[in-house]
């Protein structure tokens, strides 16, 4: 009894490895024990993120062989068009988003609410009043 509980196999594991990108963009590599090339970006349903190159990102691995795949979020969906790396995309249903450009400008489509009141720009000082 007492070899036979020495001689299980050992139960899965989880690790996590902080590593360094190398790669940009939405398949990126990354630097932990050794390099790794084309590794997907996960993230909460709704948002899209592409790390820049040199950015820490975690790298999480699963299973007695590292090869089991957990859902940590969404699957990214594809970036808008000329995306560039560092940028944040925040998006939802019916076409609404919040877009974080590298130039610090905000661009927001759908409609904008403060404090519950829909926004509506002043037009003060147009037309000469």
């Amino acid at each position: 009894m007492w070899l036979s509980k020495q001689m299980r196999s050992p139960g899965p594991t989880a690790d996590a490895d902080l590593g360094t990108t190398t790669i940009a963009g939405s398949s990126v590599g990354v630097m932990t024990r050794g390099e790794v090339r084309a590794l997907p970006v996960y993230g909460p349903g709704g948002y899209v993120w592409q790390p820049e190159n040199g950015a820490a990102v975690l790298v999480i691995k699963g299973g007695p062989g590292g090869q089991e795949q957990c859902v940590a979020g969404m699957r990214q969906g594809e970036p808008p068009s000329g995306m560039e790396p560092g940028e944040v995309w925040i998006y939802g249903p019916g076409g609404n988003s919040v877009y974080l450009r590298r130039n610090g400008s905000v661009e927001i489509r759908g409609q904008l609410f403060i404090n519950g009141e829909a926004y509506k720009p002043c037009t003060c000082g147009e037309g000469g009043l």
